[in-house]
């Protein structure tokens, strides 16, 4: 479980951001991008869950994907050097290999779509 004992930086804003390596890089850069992405999908699952009580093998796959994203977020912000001096949290092939048979359990159950659904 992480701890955080403080949720301000003091670095000031002056357009960058850090990686989990103290790294800066621009906030508009991809990497920020996509692990912000991450955040966004997985706080939509999170009021998803808010209606899957009559679910829990549903909000348990839920809950799953979003433990999934926040590990992804953390493999995106730490960049891939051999000197960070820590064991970097990475997603691993067991999990997409998880998410990938889950959508398909899923899918099996669904009629076969012939259009696009929109969002």
């Amino acid at each position: 479980m992480v701890k955080l004992t403080k949720i301000y930086t003091r670095t000031g804003d002056k357009g960058t951001t850090a990686l989990a390596s103290g790294e800066r890089v621009a906030k508009h850069d991809v990497r920020i991008e996509a692990y912000g992405t991450c955040d966004e999908a997985n706080s939509v699952l999170g009021i998803v869950r808010l209606h899957t009580n009559d679910w829990p093998a549903l909000d348990a796959l839920l809950g799953r994907i979003q433990n999934d994203l926040f590990d992804l977020g953390a493999d995106l912000a730490t960049p891939d050097k051999p000197d960070l001096g820590w064991e970097p949290l990475r997603i691993t092939e067991g999990q997409v290999e998880r998410l990938e048979s889950e959508i398909d359990d899923l899918n099996a159950e669904l009629a076969p779509l012939d259009s696009f659904v929109l969002p």
